[in-house]
């Protein structure tokens, strides 16, 4: 158990230098000396883990996913008005993204990997997708949005608006002003999906998620 216990803390330190090099330096640029140096282990160590610079990204994929799904749980539940959860969603992904190396790595690798799959070879981007329309479709059903909205349709744009504007704050070099960006985002869409009587609550409901993180 010792043995087994000191394997898994050297995994998640090769793990959490391994994101802090993608994050700096990008998949490209990222080499295995550089993430042995960062994750201060011995190269055998990482080879134990982890047999290529591929196979690790992949896992830093997997690992930031599941901090993002984690954080973003209580947006799951159906008693949340489903609206509100895409929003709440849009905040945390920026949130993380500037505070949380495994996540930002994880974010960044989709796009550089190309494939945007993980270690399991899960789809990071279609499994968001489907988040997406599943919310659109509980916020159609509520009244949150217009009703002839196609939830399919709603749910891709959805994902498209909050995946640009953290793929613009990346290559911007501007990863802090995501959160902002992302209340101006929500200002301008909200009127095109949302019934005029609720534009009014879900354009302010936007501005006080914003409030949350940026002081």
């Amino acid at each position: 158990m010792a043995r087994q216990a000191r394997a898994e803390i050297t995994r998640d330190s090769v793990l959490a230098g391994a994101a802090d090099v993608f994050l700096r330096l990008g998949y490209a640029n990222a080499s295995l000396s550089e993430i042995i140096a960062q994750s201060n282990v011995t190269k055998g160590a990482l080879y134990f883990h982890f047999g290529s610079k591929e196979e690790l990204a992949r896992a830093v994929v997997d690992q930031g996913n599941e901090r993002l799904i984690s954080s973003c749980q209580g947006f799951f539940d159906t008693r949340v008005p489903a609206l509100e959860a895409c929003i709440g969603i849009t905040y945390v992904v920026a949130d993380l993204s500037m505070n949380d190396p495994m996540v930002g790595a994880m974010l960044k690798l989709t796009h550089q990997i190309g494939d945007y799959k993980g270690a399991q070879g899960d789809n990071v981007a279609k499994t968001w997708g489907e988040t997406y329309r599943l919310l659109a479709e509980r916020a159609i059903a509520q009244g949150d949005l217009e009703s002839d909205l196609d939830p399919e349709t709603v749910g891709m744009l959805l994902h498209e608006v909050a995946s640009g504007v953290h793929i613009v704050a990346v290559g911007t070099e501007s990863i802090e002003q995501m959160a902002a960006r992302m209340e101006r985002a929500w200002y301008f869409l909200l009127p095109a999906i949302v019934p005029p009587e609720k534009l009014s609550y879900f354009r302010e409901f936007a501005a006080r998620r914003l409030r949350r993180y940026v002081p």
